[in-house]
């Protein structure tokens, strides 16, 4: 498709980083944006003064210049607003979750192979640098039988940012969760792709820091998967001042620890095992983000734009589609169906 596509974004909180990808993105263009505040508007409009401006939706969507939008509206009302831009004959990017159920995701997905347009979801941290070389490894088999491993995310959220913007974070309605839901499930996300189906959850939760929330800002749970690999997940957003996401994964034959997206240790066995760690450490060395302290600092989503760009473009399949999408958030929610009932959840 040679055309340039025009790519609008509804919902200005997040999903200004959705106009800088669609900005920058090759075969697309930052047509329009959507939202009910004004000063967001204004802000959008100051730093995108070609962007077209909407504060009604219906509207946006009857726009037959539109050929992508992102929904970037709360999590709870993410499948509704998706939903009706399919209805509209657009394709559609969600930020992560793609919702709060899995159920509406599954009716996204019917809604999309209805219409045959395009649903990418956003789970940009399997694009972090590392991640490609530490998936190849533990696909490939180098680490042995995987027995067990962490994964960790320790943030700091302020009362602050669950005031804002109307006050839907931290609220099961619109959030779907806490710490885990909102935070932890680009990490959820990770440790399935990397691991695998997930054989069953037990969990603990707990409100312990935030006054003014109805969901978790703590979690501690052990995950079995069907591997046999048995690993500890715990979210928090009261780690203050905000200290990192660390990923260990530990086999037979070898360990990767990761803090973030900066490898830590990468011991496989062989005859370059200490070379080999060494190459890999000084490669990444750099790698690094402080979004654990401040979610203004949350990267990638312009490698998801692009993708979505280019899905269309070239009529293929989003990175991370609708079924796809599913899997962190059935995990997320049986980690809270645990730790409410006291029992191990078990998946089919």
């Amino acid at each position: 498709m040679d055309k340039i596509l025009n790519y609008a974004v509804v919902g200005l909180g997040v999903g200004m980083s959705h106009c800088r990808g669609a900005a920058q993105a090759e075969g697309a263009r930052l047509y329009a944006v959507c939202d009910l505040m004004e000063d967001r508007l204004a802000k959008a409009h100051e730093e995108y003064p070609e962007a077209k401006l909407y504060n009604d939706y219906d509207k946006l969507l009857a726009d037959p210049e539109v050929d992508i939008v992102s929904v970037c509206v709360p999590s709870g009302m993410h499948a509704k607003l998706a939903i009706q831009a399919l209805r509209a004959g657009k394709h559609v990017l969600v930020e992560k979750p793609m919702d709060i159920a899995v159920d509406r995701i599954l009716e996204i997905e019917k809604v999309r192979q209805e219409t045959g347009l395009k649903v990418g979801g956003v789970f940009q941290n399997r694009r972090n640098a590392i991640m490609a070389p530490m998936k190849q490894a533990i696909d490939e088999g180098r680490l042995g039988k995987i027995i067990t491993g962490a994964f960790r995310v320790y943030w700091y959220r302020s009362e602050d940012y669950f005031r804002a913007n109307g006050h839907w974070r931290g609220t099961w309605e619109y959030d779907g969760g806490g710490s885990l839901m909102n935070q932890g499930v680009h990490t959820v996300d990770l440790m399935q792709w990397l691991l695998g189906d997930v054989a069953s959850v037990r969990a603990d939760a707990a409100i312990l820091d935030h006054k003014e929330i109805e969901t978790e800002d703590f979690v501690f749970a052990t995950v079995k998967f069907k591997s046999g690999a048995i690993v500890l997940l715990s979210s928090t957003t009261c780690a203050y001042p905000g200290i990192s996401t660390d990923i260990q994964v530990i086999g037979t034959n070898g360990t990767i620890f990761v803090d973030g997206d900066r490898p830590v240790v990468w011991k496989i066995k062989g005859d370059r095992m200490k070379e080999e760690e060494k190459e890999i450490i000084d490669a990444f060395a750099g790698n690094g983000s402080a979004a654990w302290a401040d979610p203004t600092l949350i990267r990638g989503h312009s490698y998801m734009v692009q993708d979505m760009v280019d899905a269309v473009r070239f009529d293929r399949d989003p990175m991370v589609g609708p079924m796809e999408a599913t899997k962190a958030v059935r995990i997320v929610n049986a980690v809270y169906e645990s730790a409410k009932t006291g029992k191990e959840i078990f998946f089919d």
